[in-house]
């Protein structure tokens, strides 16, 4: 029984003899909170910035962040399931919000087995929605901690795309 969920929430176990057991260690997911695409109508209601991080522990994820800087209180704050990194998609989950122009993000979701693997493969992001902008003011897409070396500056690798870089489950 306890291999069997060693193997199903650390992958393999090594054997030599006898069953080395490994710690079992939650997915770290984190981005950036930015404004949200910006149309001439909804430019002077869009503003703000924020971090979220999010741990994938099983099908448990756990995220919590903050923001400042919105031109008008956020009013919700949701997990939503794009087709992929960048590509808008629905909301998957609510998530708490302070119901002020600075403020924090917290929730915890239970997961489907699809929905974990869609965390680990970036289609997962962050949304916080305010009075101004009841469509989206911040959003950012869940993605493995990776280095940002700044604007136009080439990354090696998948560079944007870090999730390609680790070991899928």
């Amino acid at each position: 029984m306890i291999i069997h969920y060693l193997r199903q929430c650390c992958g393999i176990i090594a054997l030599t003899g006898f069953a080395v057991l490994p710690a079992c260690a939650a997915d770290r997911f984190e981005t950036g909170l930015w404004p949200a695409p910006l149309t001439d109508g909804t430019r002077v209601n869009i503003a703000g910035e924020g971090r979220a991080v999010a741990t994938l522990d099983g099908n448990t994820l756990t995220v919590s962040g903050d923001f400042h800087g919105l031109k008008s209180n956020a009013t919700t704050a949701q997990l939503d399931f794009g087709i992929a990194i960048g590509a808008l998609g629905p909301k998957a989950f609510e998530l708490t919000v302070t119901p002020a122009t600075d403020g924090t993000i917290s929730g915890t979701a239970k997961l489907s087995a699809a929905q974990a693997a869609g965390v680990r493969s970036g289609k997962f992001y962050v949304q916080i929605n305010s009075e101004k902008a009841p469509d989206g003011n911040l959003i950012g897409w869940l993605l493995p901690p990776h280095p940002f070396p700044g604007e136009d500056v080439p990354e090696p690798g998948h560079g944007f795309l870090p999730q390609l870089d680790i070991a899928q489950h």
